[in-house]
């Protein structure tokens, strides 16, 4: 495919900023804060090499010591993680990026020996297997299901979290209803069993979701606030009978808040998720995440399937990857084995396409 005229590299709009292309870094977590959740000075290097994407989105970012997931993780509900992050969103701004927050709560995936406390969800169901903890794998736990009065509480420390991606210099924020934590918890019945206003029916189910939304939107403004889904992720042992109606009805309740975009991890079709269908009722700025290479994102783009295509694994290996989509250039491979260890190496050091011809 010629280079010179690709989609992916073509400016576009998101709201009130302008992007410089069509790639997006997708959230990626890297475990490497400090153990009280405080960004480091490798993290501000790892996103400043990767500036070049039309947009960032972090890795994500627990909303309070309570929503912690994984151990070293960073946070944004302490001053001294705000400050850690603002020189960090100004090393992206200085390298003409544009760089979003990715707020996390992980509900039931949290463990005691991450968080000290005991992990809360929709409804008391563990998740199967083990997590990672300071002190070595674990088995999941019960969660304590939260209480009606206590949601409210919750969705406090959301907002509380935005307006402190806000005081760090972050261009917006996106909420992580994905991959099986505690937003995702609510919108799948397979993990929430609840007879409150909370859950019963999908549209219950999506309440917790859509006060979280506004919370945040109220601190940062709708227009900078982004919503990740995963209808058929089965990580952290979720399930859905209908997941179909569930994201579909999701989408069309996000419509017309003036919302940023939509970003779906998209599945190989087999769930029966209509991606397309999704998109057109959210009917705004529309991100396609799920193994996209070059050209597959390309074809999106101009078949108007998405507005914006998230990367993962290319990312986190060619911290230049928009221009290696230009040169059409050999990508280097992600050490899947440097993901989560913390450490420079399979973080910072891989080399881009200047250095691979310098022979460095």
């Amino acid at each position: 495919m010629p280079t010179d005229d690709l989609f992916l590299l073509q400016p576009t709009r998101l709201g009130p900023l302008s992007l410089s292309n069509r790639i997006v870094m997708a959230p990626m977590t890297r475990n490497r804060a400090d153990r009280g959740g405080v960004p480091t000075g490798m993290m501000t290097t790892y996103y400043e090499q990767r500036a070049s994407a039309g947009l960032i989105v972090s890795e994500a970012v627990q909303v309070s010591a309570q929503g912690q997931g994984y151990p070293f993780t960073p946070g944004l509900h302490t001053d001294a993680q705000v400050d850690a992050w603002r020189a960090l969103t100004d090393a992206v701004h200085r390298s003409g990026g544009l760089i979003f927050a990715q707020l996390f709560h992980g509900g039931r995936i949290g463990h005691p020996a991450v968080t000290g406390e005991h992990p809360v969800a929709p409804s008391a169901i563990a998740a199967d297997g083990e997590v990672h903890t300071y002190d070595g794998m674990k088995a999941f736990v019960e969660p304590r299901a939260l209480a009606t009065d206590e949601v409210g509480d919750v969705v406090e420390q959301f907002a509380r979290a935005a307006a402190n991606a806000r005081r760090a210099g972050f261009d917006g924020v996106e909420l992580h209803a994905a991959n099986g934590y505690l937003i995702d918890q609510f919108l799948r019945d397979g993990t929430n069993r609840r007879t409150d206003r909370y859950g019963g029916s999908q549209a219950a189910r999506r309440t917790f979701l859509l006060e979280v939304v506004e919370a945040v939107a109220e601190q940062v403004g709708p227009a900078r606030v982004g919503v990740r889904l995963s209808p058929a992720n089965p990580f952290n042992s979720m399930s859905d009978q209908d997941p179909r109606g569930t994201f579909e009805g999701a989408a069309a309740a996000l419509a017309g808040r003036g919302l940023a975009y939509l970003h779906v991890v998209e599945d190989d079709g087999e769930s029966g998720v209509d991606y397309g269908r999704m998109a057109a009722a959210f009917g705004g700025t529309y991100i396609a995440n799920g193994s996209y290479d070059r050209d597959r994102g390309e074809t999106a783009l101009r078949e108007g399937a998405a507005h914006l295509v998230a990367y993962g694994r290319p990312f986190l290996a060619n911290p230049d990857l928009p221009l290696r989509f230009a040169e059409n250039a050999p990508l280097n491979d992600a050490d899947a084995s440097t993901f989560y260890q913390g450490g420079a190496e399979g973080y910072v050091d891989y080399p881009t396409l200047e250095e691979v011809g310098a022979g460095i």
